[in-house]
């Protein structure tokens, strides 16, 4: 059956290791909603991190930032819905983490474009003139989409396998994107696949309409609920061992490969 929604990660997904998004894919894309479907861009990337994207999609549909936190119109170019976590409690899980794991430092994303970081943090990406270097208390001054912890010594998976031991589900969401010590905390219940979720339902839409396509373990979920998973042929291997299908790379237009059956 030809899905109706179109899921995909960007960074390694759709996106290739030069940054862009080839023109093959571009057309694909815009495939899929000339026939009809829907295309939902589902991303860690924060808003701030959207508009070149917007320029290379044109400006269409919807997009689940922050692993699932805010819901952003790539039309209207405005948020119109957020998941926030709360300050106290990443506060908390702040203090519950460096007391496990010392030499940690925090950043955190805001609702709209802010980011800010601890003296200690070292962004791997160029950051605003707008960001915000300041200790951890006075960063947390309002809810945050995305709480940050990077640790310098440590791979992404050990990092994460840590933090599960200190921090249940029950108070936030821990995973990763990416292959250094970086983890993404985000508010307890909240992943990609919970906005996924609400988004698709609110357009009349469910699981088995949907095919996904992502590379890495903030990726699991909406993979796992999706009606039909597609992992990347450079997704971490967690991810290829949990999808139905595995096309080619990111720099090959593996999402494109796979949706040509379709559209």
């Amino acid at each position: 059956m030809t899905p109706r929604v179109v899921a995909t990660d960007l960074d390694g997904t759709i996106v290739r290791s030069d940054g862009t998004i080839s023109a093959r894919t571009r057309e694909a894309l815009a495939a899929v909603e000339q026939a009809g479907g829907m295309v939902v861009i589902v991303t860690g990337r924060p808003v701030r991190w959207l508009d070149g994207i917007a320029d290379e999609t044109g400006h269409r549909g919807l997009a689940i930032c922050a692993n699932g936190a805010v819901v952003w119109d790539l039309h209207e170019e405005r948020v119109v819905a957020s998941y926030p976590m709360q300050a106290e409690v990443a506060a908390h899980i702040a203090e519950q983490l460096r007391r496990e794991i010392p030499e940690l430092g925090f950043a955190v994303e805001t609702v709209g474009q802010g980011f800010g970081h601890e003296p200690g943090y070292l962004p791997r990406l160029a950051t605003s003139d707008q960001t915000v270097v300041a200790e951890l208390e006075a960063l947390l001054s309002a809810p945050v989409s995305k709480l940050l912890a990077r640790h310098e010594g440590m791979s992404a998976d050990e990092l994460l396998a840590r933090a599960r031991r200190v921090i249940g589900e029950e108070v936030a969401t821990l995973t990763h994107s990416s292959r250094d010590g970086l983890l993404e905390i985000s508010a307890a219940g909240i992943t990609k696949a919970t906005t996924l979720t609400r988004v698709c339902t609110e357009h009349g839409y469910a699981a088995a309409d949907v095919v996904a396509f992502g590379d890495m373990p903030n990726d699991l979920p909406m993979l796992a609920w999706a009606g039909h998973s597609v992992a990347v042929a450079n997704a971490h291997p967690e991810v290829l061992g949990a999808v139905d299908e595995v096309t080619s790379s990111n720099d090959d237009d593996g999402v494109a490969q796979v949706l040509s059956r379709w559209f």
